[in-house]
């Protein structure tokens, strides 16, 4: 898919552009000396340098835990970094990329987990397509939650005061860049950056005129009771409870022997999950079995059974949905295995508790309770009347994977449905704003073994085609009324070529296999309520 990329960039973004030195280059001249000319409230430019097309640029101040120490520069691209204030003991990182195929429009990334990375893959992503972009560290370095620690301005910076902050200077420096300023402001953001998405949806209803947000994690804080609980579920290694990654693996075998077909394909993909409530008790040992590695023992049973179950809080309430079926191989090596869910740990270690020693295998519904009291600065971003940002006239377009591993993808539904009810509004009215698509075999953000290369990150692009790429079905909705009815996914082999393609179906309705031509055939699959 990169190649693919490569090729378009090579054949659009440099179209137009005469060969000059850097002296005659105005762009460049520009670029250089605007760090000088910035001067805005609590805001520190640290440089502002240009980046030709094509450059791989190095990321020696990026956090090693953050995994970039380097990043594909797609276009001609002024890249100005900066640190901003957010209170006497609080900032942020920012970065600004402004490319020279601007196309008048701004747009904010979001982040990770609780991480404080900069994403720069977006940041090149969107610039490469023409957006003025901004991208910040969440106000702190790294991908743990310590920072956090007796420091809840670095907390209010993750809940959204970071985000926030980065969109009103990153707003301001593009007017400042640019003569025609920018007259479409966009978001684009996937896990954490899903609910940051949400949260400015929520709270800053005139922040964005469009919003494109994908496997969000919002009900926050039961998220992070519900990744921690599986510890405790399953036990360590050495425990009774314990299932291993081959018993996980028959488990996960048998569950799509029985869910595959019921959307009308045998595809290896689960479908719709909905549909699917695993039946395991087969996979049980015989009384007189010592010997199979796969059967499971009574304990192993119970545990298996309890992941297909909500989070309950202390009087049996649901705080968080079930993990979806159908990632019991991938979740042998995550949720169940056998070690504490690290952003889980951090968040009761450094905000819930400001205990560094506590224990995330005593995590019970009375701790899961204890930590939603205190829903810090509403992280939990879970206000379900979006009436402000519908009069604004913003829309959001959302999705998830139904095999997400990391974020229960039932919770994009059951946010939906409170929208729904809170507003008391049909799908067909909630479709004027608020369109959600729910993309078969997409693992956490992407990947899987579907049709799951929609255009969200720069990793699966096929096409800017607004039926192949959500991002610019998000432009299109905005600037030309034109809604998405569904989102095409493409199955893409190693070689960066598309192998087969699916339309992935607009929430409420579901995919099923009508037929004749095989399960590839995307005309052979229809939505239905």
């Amino acid at each position: 898919m990169l190649s693919t990329l490569l090729l378009y960039l090579s054949a659009c973004l440099w179209l137009g552009f005469s060969s000059v030195t850097a002296a005659e280059d105005a762009f460049v001249t520009k670029c250089l000396g605007f760090g000088d000319r910035i001067n805005l409230p609590h805001v520190t430019v640290n440089f502002a340098s240009y980046i030709p097309g094509g450059t791989n640029l190095s990321l020696a101040d990026s956090p090693p835990s953050c995994g970039e120490s380097s990043q594909q520069v797609l276009t001609d691209t002024c890249r100005v970094a900066m640190a901003v204030t957010t209170s006497n003991r609080s900032q942020i990182t920012l970065e600004a990329w402004f490319p020279r195929n601007y196309t008048g429009r701004f747009l904010s990334t979001g982040n990770g987990g609780i991480s404080g990375c900069i994403q720069y893959y977006d940041l090149a992503y969107t610039a490469s397509l023409g957006f003025a972009t901004v991208g910040a560290n969440n106000g702190h370095n790294g991908t743990s939650g310590e920072a956090f620690y007796k420091n809840p301005d670095v907390v209010e910076d993750f809940a959204w005061r970071s985000l926030y902050t980065g969109v009103d200077v990153g707003k301001k420096l593009t007017d400042q860049f640019y003569d025609e300023g920018f007259n479409r402001s966009y978001y684009l953001g996937c896990s954490t950056g899903g609910r940051q998405g949400w949260k400015m949806v929520q709270s800053f209803p005139d922040l964005f005129d469009g919003v494109l947000v994908g496997s969000p994690a919002f009900n926050f804080v039961n998220l992070i009771s519900w990744s921690g609980h599986f510890y405790p579920l399953t036990g360590t290694s050495n425990a009774s409870t314990f299932v291993t990654p081959a018993q996980w693996a028959a488990v996960g075998e048998l569950v799509l022997d029985q869910c595959d077909g019921l959307d009308g394909a045998k595809d290896g993909i689960i479908e719709d999950p909905d549909f699917c409530f695993p039946k395991i008790d087969s996979l049980g040992c015989a009384s007189n079995n010592t010997t199979t590695s796969t059967c499971l023992s009574d304990a192993q049973l119970h545990t298996v059974k309890s992941t297909y179950q909500p989070l309950r809080g202390v009087h049996g309430e649901a705080l968080y949905p079930r993990m979806q079926p159908g990632v019991e191989a991938e979740e042998a090596y995550i949720m169940y295995g056998g070690q504490p869910f690290s952003y889980s740990t951090d968040w009761y270690r450094y905000v819930v508790y400001s205990n560094p020693e506590w224990d995330p295998l005593s995590l019970t519904s009375k701790d899961a309770e204890a930590a939603l009291a205190q829903n810090p600065f509403d992280i939990e971003t879970w206000n379900g009347d979006l009436e402000p940002f519908r009069k604004a006239g913003g829309k959001v377009l959302t999705y998830h994977g139904m095999a997400d591993q990391i974020i229960s993808s039932d919770i994009s539904k059951t946010y939906y449905d409170r929208v729904s009810e809170t507003m008391n509004l049909k799908s067909s009215q909630l479709d004027e704003f608020y369109r959600y698509f729910r993309i078969s075999g997409m693992g956490h953000c992407g990947g899987g073994d579907g049709a799951t290369a929609i255009g969200n990150q720069l990793t699966y692009l096929t096409s800017l085609d607004p039926q192949d790429n959500v991002l610019m079905a998000l432009v299109q909705w905005v600037e030309k009324s034109i809604a998405p009815e569904f989102v095409r996914g493409s199955s893409v082999a190693a070689n960066g070529s598309v192998e087969w393609s699916r339309k992935h179906c607009k929430y409420p309705e579901h995919n099923i296999y009508v037929g004749p031509g095989n399960y590839t055939d995307e005309n052979a699959w229809k939505c239905v309520d």
